[in-house]
């Protein structure tokens, strides 16, 4: 046995040097080390929380912090994704529980948690059909008719999905499929997951993972399921999310005059911006919770900040929102409390 086959998840610099190697697009030196440690007898399950997980967040850290480029990013992620295919072509477990499906919300692209998520559940002994990511509803519930799973696994990441994720929830548990839901769209230890229906809540890939092996089916299970939880100005915010947007924009312009030097990317940026803010404020009036509004904001101020743009440009954004929607009162609210937070 070689020196480096008895390398173990604890050695110096190990983590570094894994993020090192996927973020240069070393898909063999990746592959290679992750193998290396599992010859050395560390678990698979280790390997893919402690090493590729821990890696991920560190590469969408990097990205915020404008360290790393998006491309550089998604060619991290992919090579994470082969490492994670490495681990799983020698780890050969036969099913002796259940069925799960494994899907990420319509409009969720983060799919290497859920992944994860994945190849741990065949490990315990699930019979795994891992969807991937984007998987619009009425797709994901023909699915369910047709496999007859024991339950379904949903990743939500991003809060701008929670009226997605409450619409495929109820569609599985109209299906008879109870549900397992994860990912920080859900809000602080799920916060949001039973509100929208579902069964059950896991922070992490190892929790769900117990949950389903412990106590599954839930009993006396009680979801506050609802059919609908956007009230009329949630509607009307998504009606008029276009109109809301160019309005905004062109505010913008008129009060933070750097804007009009920027080139065709810059403008783009500003443009996908500023649909967050009407997205993330759409779904804070979905569930009544102005938390998805303000952390959103604190996020996007780090963000724009370490980008080189300046506190005011994204105050003046919330505020030509805001000036939309002055006969709406719980919008207003949110997004009063959004722009304190940007002027501290």
């Amino acid at each position: 046995m070689s020196v480096a086959s008895r390398r173990s998840l604890d050695d110096p610099g190990l983590h570094d040097e894994f993020l090192s190697l996927v973020g240069e697009g070393d898909e063999y030196g990746a592959v290679e080390l992750v193998t290396e440690l599992l010859d050395g007898g560390a678990t698979p399950q280790r390997i893919m929380i402690d090493l590729i997980g821990g890696a991920q967040t560190r590469v969408g850290e990097l990205w915020a912090a404008n360290e790393w480029s998006v491309a550089r990013e998604h060619a991290a992620t992919a090579i994470s994704e082969r490492a994670l295919a490495a681990l799983a072509a020698r780890t050969n477990v036969r099913p002796s529980r259940g069925r799960v499906t494994i899907a990420c919300v319509d409009g969720e692209w983060h799919a290497l948690p859920t992944r994860i998520l994945a190849e741990m559940l065949r490990l315990d002994g699930w019979r795994v059909d891992f969807l991937g990511a984007n998987v619009p509803g009425p797709h994901l519930v023909t699915h369910l008719h047709q496999t007859g799973p024991d339950v379904v696994a949903l990743s939500c990441m991003i809060a701008t999905r929670l009226p997605r994720a409450h619409a495929a929830i109820t569609a599985c548990r109209a299906a008879g499929v109870p549900v397992i839901a994860g990912g920080r769209g859900f809000g602080p230890g799920g916060r949001y997951a039973q509100h929208l229906g579902a069964d059950a809540w896991a922070a992490g890939a190892e929790e769900a993972v117990l949950r389903l092996a412990r106590n599954w089916p839930p009993h006396n299970s009680d979801p506050q399921l609802s059919a609908f939880l956007g009230d009329e100005e949630y509607t009307y915010v998504v009606r008029n999310r276009p109109q809301l947007i160019d309005s905004a924009m062109r505010q913008l312009t008129e009060r933070y005059p750097a804007m009009r030097d920027y080139n065709q990317r810059q403008l783009d940026s500003t443009a996908e911006d500023m649909a967050h803010i009407v997205d993330f404020l759409a779904a804070a009036l979905y569930v009544s919770e102005t938390q998805i509004f303000t952390d959103f904001v604190a996020w996007t101020d780090g963000v724009l900040q370490a980008r080189g743009v300046p506190p005011v440009a994204l105050r003046v954004g919330l505020e030509a929102v805001q000036a939309q929607l002055r006969d709406y009162p719980a919008a207003t609210a949110i997004l009063t409390a959004g722009t304190r937070l940007v002027n501290r």
